[in-house]
């Protein structure tokens, strides 16, 4: 990527194994009228930082990087099932808001640097599981996943194509520092 190409990034917590294991077999079994989301694009955005500079990634993996120092002990269980206008999702508690207090970290950390305008709405731990046009008002039994710790936290590149986007990890950063 050349310095001034603009590319779409967002920080998000990435999975274990075995929280995708169960996740792609429950999309599989449960999900149906759309675009199941595929295993690698499996996560838990922090913060969608949309089209900037490629020059850009090594201060956004700084300021995630230092976000993350004060992550100890995320622990999330599954919500439910929940649908938007336009996606599938699985929500989660986020156990002692360590989770929101990670994202906190990190949309001040970007602002403080001009590369994140925060959302108006709270941050909700969630993965997106299901992507369609038309709402399928779908109530599947929540996976069961158990209680889960995200593996690391990574800056991940968006590359928009005809069937969907596709996910890039650029760089990933240790939780807990």
């Amino acid at each position: 990527m050349a310095g001034g190409e603009r590319i779409r990034l967002f920080c998000a917590l990435r999975l274990p194994d075995d929280v995708l294991d169960v996740l792609e077999s429950w999309s599989e079994r449960h999900l149906s009228d759309g675009r199941v989301v595929s295993r690698r694009n499996l996560h838990v955005t922090l913060a969608f930082l949309g089209s900037r500079p490629a020059d850009e990634v090594p201060a956004v993996t700084s300021a995630l990087g230092a976000a993350a120092v004060g992550a100890h002990d995320l622990r999330f269980a599954v919500r439910g099932y929940r649908e938007t206008r336009s996606v599938g999702m699985v929500t989660f508690d986020d156990e002692g808001n360590r989770g929101r207090e990670l994202a906190e970290r990190l949309f001040d950390v970007l602002e403080g640097l001009g590369l994140y305008r925060r959302e108006a709405r709270p941050w909700l731990p969630h993965v997106t599981v299901l992507r369609f046009r038309e709402r399928p008002r779908l109530s599947p039994p929540p996976p069961e996943l158990g209680e889960f710790s995200p593996s690391d936290a990574a800056v991940y590149l968006s590359r928009l194509r005809s069937d969907g986007a596709q996910y890039e990890v650029l760089e990933t950063v240790a939780l807990g520092g």
